[in-house]
């Protein structure tokens, strides 16, 4: 049989139906797959220590040899062990195994090995439970640990691995052209995809990563390089340039500058013969509904409607009732749709609709059913458009003739990564809050103050005010880290202990819609005084009276994560405080208690943080990178973006016979995009 990279993985020797399909549930189906399936990280035993030189209570390697080794040994029903004897001929090493009758079978005694755990006992007494056993005669020095799901383990992966490049060997077509491996001084693909897999030195796996990193981020600049000119076709809804005193004269109160700005640059925008595709980046209450407004208002001076999608129907009604008193008496007519309005109410907004006798309608994804139809839609505004896929946000524009975007995002990216992330948009910045909002105090505790604490908490509500609780998890399980706190046990505990007799509330992503909408309702409404939840409050409903928020284990959050919660409080005019719980005290915590500017605390994420997912969950939309960090690596982002313009203009359509598998790559990823 002959292999290549779409090789069905199912044809890999000790692979077949049952293992392809838990590779699946990876993402993975062919040889290629298999091949840009990257470590997540390295177990490096390049030094092994002897046993008495390794520290107590830290993950190292020693080598040693095995002297004896016990049969099994049965704990209770469903657990056996298995003992065993090294020695490295100055000190023993004691080790326990459980459930590895396979691993320990294959173990020899009077051989060599390495064995990588945690060094536990004490100076006389040496011991390693469960360690992963390695052979010292190896060529690397770095043993890769892979991304996995139940079933399949990091071994088996890298066994897989190994036999797709023995099949694959010199047949691995290289995808970037000569020029710019030279030009970079990029290994070839063959060899970075050997080296990142089975790395024999630290400078090999650095030489790998940067050729592949290179490639991603790449490809990726070339990709939203094309999908930035291909917008630049023609709009369907031409707009004249209009006075806003108009837009000015409704509002009860004066904008900041950077609205102002923000506002000029979205009018421009709309006078232009292509379609606007504008990004409006601010923190959490920095106005940007205001500028969406402006917009609103000022194609409805065109003769054009507009549609607001929102991610939650609780958000939805939030803007309907703020844009409807903003825009009462103006003549231009708002109207609500949302999933859970009565048929009937639904039926009469989208005749309305379809007759051109609304100009804004608010909803979420209900707008973009197939009966929704608009009389001349011309603006497209998504509020927090991470929370939505490019074809449910293109399935909207699809309801007019190439309308005006705007899109709006409260998560504070750095600037360096603005372009990588949202290549096909322009970006207006909102870097001011409105006068007199007061910025949120913030706090960094250790556990032990965690009662004092909740006694602060508890003269808020006496006041009559509001508060969130923010855990890390939902619930807890075997696999949990029982040093984390669980939304659904922890509500329970303060609602029987600390907050006895209050109204406390849990929130949390595994409820049902209906059932978060009816929370946050209850809450808004002020039936509940203490709201304990995970992270699904960090898109939410505006509730100005919750003055207080604690983040517990807040070492488990992003900076920016943080501060998106943090945002959630400080909505009015009462001074707002934000409480973050930690054993750790890590420069990054200190550093969101110092400020409140979002962008300037994106940027120390991306300092301090490294490699990781920068943004807690992916950009929907965007393909999912596989071994490029964006937030780690902005060097080689700005790199592979100059390198990217560098091409298109020696090869705008990548047609010369070097650049080919390059187009192929672009299209791919293209594709990807398009079905996000």
């Amino acid at each position: 049989m002959e292999y290549s990279l779409d090789t069905d993985l199912r044809y890999l020797k000790g692979v077949g139906e049952k293992r392809a399909a838990l590779y699946g549930r990876l993402g993975v189906f062919t040889l290629g797959d298999l091949l840009r399936h990257y470590p997540r990280e390295y177990l490096d035993y390049s030094h092994p220590e002897p046993i008495s030189a390794a520290p107590f209570g830290e993950t190292c390697a020693v080598r040693a040899r095995l002297v004896s080794k016990s049969g099994e040994q049965r704990i209770r029903k469903g657990l056996s062990l298995f003992k065993a004897l090294a020695t490295d001929d100055t000190d023993d090493l004691y080790l326990t195994f459980f459930h590895a009758k396979y691993t320990v079978a294959q173990l020899k005694e009077e051989e060599e090995y390495i064995f990588y755990g945690r060094m536990e006992g004490k100076f006389t007494h040496r011991e390693m439970t469960a360690p992963l056993v390695l052979s010292p005669q190896g060529e690397e020095a770095f043993f890769p640990i892979y991304p996995l799901t139940e079933g399949l383990s990091s071994r088996a992966v890298s066994a897989s691995v190994r036999q797709a490049l023995t099949l694959l060997q010199g047949h691995i077509g290289e995808t970037l052209p000569p020029q710019l491996l030279a030009r970079f001084e990029l290994c070839g693909l063959e060899e970075a995809l050997r080296d990142v897999h089975f790395p024999p030195s630290q400078q090999a796996l650095d030489r790998a990563r940067r050729r592949l990193m290179f490639e991603e981020l790449f490809t990726l600049s070339l990709a939203l390089s094309q999908l930035k000119s291909n917008s630049h076709r023609q709009t369907g809804a031409p707009m004249s340039p209009v006075e806003l005193s108009g837009f000015l004269g409704l509002l009860p109160f004066s904008l900041t500058g950077a609205q102002r700005r923000a506002i000029e640059e979205t009018c421009a925008d709309l006078t232009r013969p292509s379609p606007m595709n504008r990004l409006i980046q601010g923190d959490v209450g920095s106005g940007k509904t205001m500028v969406a407004a402006a917009a609103i208002w000022f194609a409805a001076q065109n003769g054009y409607q507009s549609a607001l999608m929102v991610p939650t129907e609780i958000l939805a009604e939030q803007h309907y009732a703020t844009l409807a008193r903003l825009f009462h008496g103006s003549g231009l007519s708002v109207a609500l749709l949302t999933g859970s309005m009565p048929l009937r109410e639904k039926k009469l907004a989208r005749e309305r609709l379809a007759a051109g006798e609304t100009s804004l309608v608010i909803g979420t994804h209900a707008l973009i059913q197939e009966e929704v139809a608009f009389s001349r839609l011309g603006l497209v505004v998504t509020d927090e458009q991470h929370r939505f896929g490019v074809a449910q946000r293109t399935a909207l524009s699809q309801k007019g003739s190439a309308p005006h975007v705007l899109v709006l995002s409260a998560t504070p990216i750095p600037r360096t990564l603005a372009f990588i992330v949202y290549g096909d948009l322009d970006v207006s910045v909102i870097d001011e809050l409105p006068a007199g909002r007061l910025p949120v105090k913030t706090y960094l505790i250790d556990p032990a103050k965690r009662q004092r604490a909740c006694g602060f908490i508890r003269k808020y509500l006496d006041e009559g005010r509001q508060a969130y609780i923010v855990c890390p998890l939902v619930e807890q399980t075997e696999e949990s880290d029982p040093g984390l706190l669980a939304a659904e046990e922890y509500a329970e505990k303060l609602a029987a202990r600390e907050f006895s007799g209050y109204r406390v509330g849990v929130l949390h992503g595994r409820m049902k819609s209906a059932e978060k909408d009816r929370v946050m309702r209850r809450f808004a409404a002020g039936e509940i005084q203490l709201l304990v939840a995970t992270t699904v409050i960090e898109v939410g409903v505006d509730v100005p009276n919750a003055v207080v928020m604690m983040i517990e284990n807040a070492e488990r959050f992003g900076l920016s994560q943080l501060h998106q919660l943090r945002g959630r409080v400080g909505r009015g005019d009462v001074q707002s405080h934000c409480i973050l719980v930690s054993q750790s005290a890590a420069p990054r915590l200190r550093a969101i208690c110092r400020t409140t500017d979002g962008f300037a605390i994106a940027e120390e994420d991306l300092k301090l943080r490294g490699p990781g997912d920068f943004f807690g969950t992916r950009q929907h939309g965007l393909p999912l990178l596989k071994i490029a960090d964006m937030a780690g690596d902005v060097a080689l982002v700005k790199t592979t973006q100059e390198a990217a313009q560098w091409l298109l203009k020696e090869d705008p359509s990548l047609s010369r016979p070097e650049n080919r598998p390059l187009g192929a790559e672009v299209e791919r990823m293209l594709s990807q995009v398009s079905a996000g």
